[in-house]
């Protein structure tokens, strides 16, 4: 989660155009957008709401707010992204203005942030949508919106308030999702397949979702009780020896912000998670999944690293691309976060390549560059980032997963002394 998902913004304050649900179904939409507040956030009474979403998903929006403020919130402020106004600024800007980025409106997210808003992201634009545009522009819009960002992203990945993100199924992402249907049945296909992973296609979602929460948090207290040193990872291109941050600690699902309000930053969520040591990841591994970023798709991927830094990153497609990315900051080369996945989760389970990393990464093992999450430490909640840097972990103005996870791969945990222990075999936890 990051800048990249505000790359041209509006900040709507009244009229919007009528927009018609279509073929989604309007009962779980609705559901959808109740869990988004009770799930997701958790909203509390007479707490704010900043909300970030595509114009195509106004009536995901609409229905947000209306639970929004049904669970009594304070003030909900939405800013709209505009396909069309991105694209306009990729034709006509200046070159000088694509190393600029709105401060003002990050810091005044950071500002809502430090007043306790909480924060809910709606994906579902075009993921190829900057994909025909120069990549030298690209990546300085996006390394400019890091830095502008980054006050806000740390008070989301310190996880100092509660915060989600959910998906609308928005036409042009439905259609790259489902190429050979027409537009009306691809969007009804995308619209099916969100309600499923999001577990509102159920008669009660907010039960399924207690009980789904329950079954991770089973899996990180195992974890976290096996206190490995490392996780080693082999398979099909793949031989990598991931250190794990000292007093690292796994988390999954619902968690305490630093607020005091459990939520659940991700839904969909299939995985286990923690920090690893950014000095202490070696070897080659080679991506399972394309990884769609900011309008490209990076096909292919093989990486190596070596004293916790990615030294050489190759690709069929997007190369270029990505090691702009991996050029963002120091800490861009390095790892932030270590991911367990199953590969019988439910999403892997649709075989359907959504192209959207909040689905393909609950659908695959996976590995994320850049800024760690401080939470992932034991007592995170009230380590400096000094203590949390001394620990292993990493600082980015980035943070970008990307799935390394197959039904080939074995994961061993590797303890202190060097013994190991199967963690998975074939993708599956052993």
């Amino acid at each position: 989660m990051g800048a990249s998902s505000l790359r041209a913004i509006i900040h709507c304050f009244g009229f919007m155009p009528m927009t018609t649900t279509g073929p989604i179904d309007p009962v779980k939409l609705d559901k959808l957008a109740e869990v988004a507040i009770k799930v997701g956030l958790q909203l509390q009474p007479g707490q704010d709401l900043v909300m970030t979403a595509p114009l195509s998903a106004v009536p995901l929006v609409r229905r947000i707010t209306e639970h929004a403020y049904k669970a009594g919130a304070g003030l909900v402020t939405t800013i709209y992204a505009d396909e069309e106004a991105t694209l306009a600024r990729y034709k006509y800007g200046q070159d000088a203005s694509f190393d600029r980025a709105a401060g003002w409106l990050y810091q005044g997210m950071a500002d809502a942030f430090k007043n306790n808003a909480a924060r809910l992201a709606i994906s579902g634009d075009n993921p190829m949508m900057l994909a025909g545009q120069d990549p030298d522009k690209v990546g300085r819009a996006n390394r400019a919106n890091s830095a502008a960002y980054k006050p806000a992203l740390q008070l989301i990945t310190g996880f100092d308030i509660n915060w989600n993100i959910v998906s609308y199924p928005g036409a042009a992402w439905a259609k790259l999702v489902f190429p050979n249907d027409s537009e009306e049945v691809a969007v009804g296909k995308l619209a099916d397949a969100i309600f499923a992973a999001s577990r509102v296609d159920q008669d009660d979602p907010i039960a399924a979702w207690a009980e789904h929460n329950a079954n991770l948090k089973r899996r990180w207290t195992w974890l976290n009780g096996k206190a490995f040193s490392a996780l080693h990872y082999t398979g099909p291109g793949t031989d990598l020896t991931v250190g794990l941050a000292d007093g690292h600690r796994w988390k999954g699902g619902a968690s305490e912000a630093k607020n005091g309000i459990t939520c659940n930053p991700n839904i969909p969520t299939e995985e286990v998670f923690t920090t690893p040591h950014r000095l202490r990841v070696d070897g080659y591994v080679a991506a399972t999944k394309p990884l769609s970023h900011n309008g490209a798709l990076i096909e292919d991927m093989q990486a190596r690293f070596e004293g916790g830094r990615l030294v050489e990153l190759k690709a069929s497609k997007g190369q270029d691309i990505f090691n702009k990315v991996l050029d963002t900051d120091e800490g861009a080369r390095r790892l932030g976060e270590v991911a367990l996945v199953p590969h019988s989760s439910p999403i892997s389970a649709s075989g359907i390549l959504f192209f959207n990393t909040l689905y393909d990464e609950n659908a695959s093992c996976h590995i994320a560059q850049g800024q760690c999450y401080s939470d992932c430490f034991v007592g995170g909640k009230d380590l400096s980032q000094e203590q949390i840097n001394a620990q292993g972990g990493n600082s980015s103005n980035i943070h970008i997963d990307w799935m390394i996870g197959s039904d080939k791969i074995d994961i061993d945990g590797v303890h202190a002394d060097g013994s190991r222990e199967p963690v998975m075999r074939g993708g599956e936890w052993a």
